[in-house]
C-alpha cells in the first residue's frame, strides 16, 4: 500500500511562501491591469508633469482623463463583460486565443477613437498624442500576434509603458528619472507576476514586451 507522507515543518514554509507569491502575483496583475495603463500614464501627464497641461482648468483636465478612461478601459472592459454574459466567450479572463479575437477587435475600435479624437485638438501635447497612438498600435499588434500565439496583454501594456517613459525621459527637459525608475520597477513586477500566476509561456510574455515597445517606438517616429 502507498502511504501518504505527512507535511513536515520544513515543507510548510515553502507552501506558505508559494501561496504568498501567488497572492502578490494576482494582486499586481489586477492593480496594473493592461486596461488601466493608458489612464495611469494620462494621469501622470495631466496632473504630475509641470507643463504638459498647465493651461488647462481642473475641469478640462478631468474631462481629458475621463475621455481616456472611458475609451481605453471602461468600454473595452464592459464589452468583454457583455460578451461573457451573452456567452460569446467562455471566460471573462480570455484564457484562449479564440476568446481574445472579438475583444481585441472591440478594443482596437475604441483605442483608435480615443487617440483620434484627442489628436484633432491642437492644444493637446504631442507627447500625449504619441502615447495614445502607440497604445492603439500595441492593441493592433497584439491582435495580429494573437492569431498564432496567446500573447500576454499585461506585458504588452508594460512594454508600452516602459518604452514611452524611456523616450519621454530623453526628449522632455522636465521629465523625472524617478518616474522612469518606477516604470522599470512596475514592468518588472508585472512580468514576474505573469510568470507566477498565468498560463502564459515565456515566449508569450516576452512577445508582449516586444510588441508594446515597438508600438511606442513606431508612434514616436511617425510624429
Amino acid at each position: 500500500m502507498e502511504q501518504t507522507l505527512p507535511v513536515t515543518s520544513e515543507q510548510e514554509p515553502v507552501q506558505q511562501a508559494t501561496g504568498v507569491l501567488k497572492f502578490l502575483g494576482h494582486l499586481i496583475s489586477y492593480v496594473f491591469h493592461p486596461l488601466f495603463i493608458p489612464t495611469l500614464v494620462s494621469a501622470y501627464l495631466i496632473y504630475l508633469h509641470p507643463y504638459a497641461f498647465a493651461g488647462n482648468s481642473s475641469l478640462l483636465k478631468l474631462q481629458r482623463l475621463l475621455s481616456v478612461f472611458v475609451n481605453t478601459a471602461f468600454i473595452p472592459g464592459f464589452a468583454v463583460f457583455l460578451m461573457w454574459r451573452l456567452k460569446l466567450i467562455e471566460s471573462i479572463y480570455l484564457r484562449t486565443v479564440k476568446e481574445r479575437i472579438i475583444p481585441y477587435a472591440a478594443a482596437i475600435i475604441f483605442y483608435f477613437w480615443g487617440w483620434y479624437v484627442l489628436s484633432r485638438q491642437q492644444e493637446i501635447p504631442p507627447m500625449f498624442v504619441d502615447f495614445l497612438q502607440g497604445s492603439f498600435f500595441a492593441v493592433c499588434g497584439a491582435w495580429i500576434v494573437n492569431i498564432n500565439s496567446k500573447i500576454s496583454m499585461h506585458t504588452t501594456a508594460m512594454g508600452g509603458l516602459l518604452a514611452f517613459m524611456i523616450i519621454f525621459s530623453f526628449t522632455d527637459d522636465n521629465a523625472s528619472g524617478l518616474y522612469l525608475a518606477l516604470a522599470v520597477l512596475i514592468a518588472g513586477l508585472v512580468g514576474t507576476a505573469r510568470f507566477l500566476v498565468s498560463d502564459h509561456s515565456k515566449l508569450e510574455i516576452v512577445q508582449g514586451y516586444v510588441v508594446g515597445i515597438l508600438a511606442q517606438v513606431v508612434a514616436y517616429f511617425l510624429n
